[in-house]
């Protein structure tokens, strides 16, 4: 591809996650990539940019009638967007595409270098939070497997008909802690502490699903005396940040950027365990969350998605997902029985 040598920088091009891959191959273009609903928080937050690449109409439509996008593209700019499109679509040709929880990441990924190493098959993850990747398959986006962090999302697309309902399946559950730096400047070690005035706190956004249960937690913790609904009003009073992607979370907290942050057990990984702490939250309060994974009725490789699907499942799949913190299928199924 032929770039415009009279710009003097990159061009600056916020692009939905789901290209990402694309824009490693071309930098020239990209210098920003992150989840479709995070871009327009950026843009109206003063982000520059020369091209805007949203996963939804509803977020371009949001930017045209806030005045932030306008008609002038460019023949340049237009044929960027072309070639990148273009290749999306080689790319799945020849790629058993996955769209993926960002939590997920590091577990997914071992599991997905597994797959390939046995099969003559390659992935191509799209690490997202899943109201993205949702909003992503909803305005047409291809994808032969979904990996989400809860069940609301997956109902829904099975619900719109996006979903081959009968491979739809709980592979593993997870559970909510609170997080700090491992230098703990704030001095956190027990709940009580996050409604301390003046504390830098994190959370995910309502549709998020470590958002959702952290909020969820909160509640559970308002209904009790011992803490009551000033304690949720407090810690919620704190939060400076509501994040689109939970590994937003993780990673400002381990730069110490905040002083807390709601998260998935499991997203202390095995390589940030020593960049945060993790402070648990009783079970009286905490919220079992069930991870779905499923094919695309869409998908053109269903035998390939399935394999994939087989091999979370199966023990070797699940050993890695416990090792990255994650409650396994068979766990799972003996406290249902207790």
């Amino acid at each position: 591809m032929t770039t415009n040598r009279a710009i003097s920088r990159p061009m600056a091009v916020l692009l939905p996650a789901t290209l990402a891959g694309l824009a490693e191959e071309r930098r020239e273009l990209a210098d920003f990539i992150d989840g479709s609903p995070a871009l327009r928080i950026q843009i109206e937050n003063g982000a520059c940019t020369e091209l805007f690449v949203p996963a939804t109409n509803k977020q371009m439509n949001a930017k045209k009638s806030s005045g932030l996008i306008t008609g002038r593209s460019g023949v340049s700019l237009f044929l960027a967007l072309i070639a990148l499109l273009s290749c999306a679509c080689a790319e799945e040709q020849k790629d058993l595409v996955v769209f993926c929880g960002a939590g997920l990441t590091g577990a997914f990924s071992e599991i997905g270098e597994i797959y390939e190493s046995r099969s003559n098959s390659s992935i191509a993850f799209n690490f997202d939070g899943v109201p993205a990747l949702r909003a992503q398959i909803e305005q047409g986006a291809y994808a032969d497997v979904l990996v989400s962090a809860n069940l609301k999302h997956m109902n829904a697309l099975k619900a719109e008909g996006y979903m081959d309902n009968s491979t739809v399946q709980i592979f593993a559950g997870n559970k909510m802690a609170v997080i700090v730096p491992n230098y703990n400047p704030a001095n956190i070690t027990v709940l009580a502490d996050l409604m301390e005035p003046g504390l830098k706190i994190l959370i995910g956004t309502s549709d998020l699903p470590a958002g959702d249960y952290a909020r969820q937690v909160l509640n559970k913790m308002a209904d009790d005396p011992k803490y009551g609904s000033a304690y949720r009003d407090a810690v919620l009073a704190n939060v400076v940040s509501e994040e689109t992607t939970v590994n937003r979370i993780v990673s400002k907290i381990a730069l110490g950027e905040a002083d807390a942050g709601f998260a998935f057990i499991s997203d202390v990984s095995p390589k940030m365990r020593g960049q945060v702490t993790r402070i648990a939250v009783p079970d009286e309060y905490n919220v079992l969350g069930l991870f779905p994974l499923g094919m695309l009725n869409q998908s053109r490789r269903p035998e390939e998605a399935r394999r994939f699907i087989d091999l979370v499942m199966a023990q070797e799949g699940q050993n890695i997902l416990k090792n990255y913190g994650f409650i396994p299928l068979n766990e799972l199924q003996e406290s249902k029985r207790a």
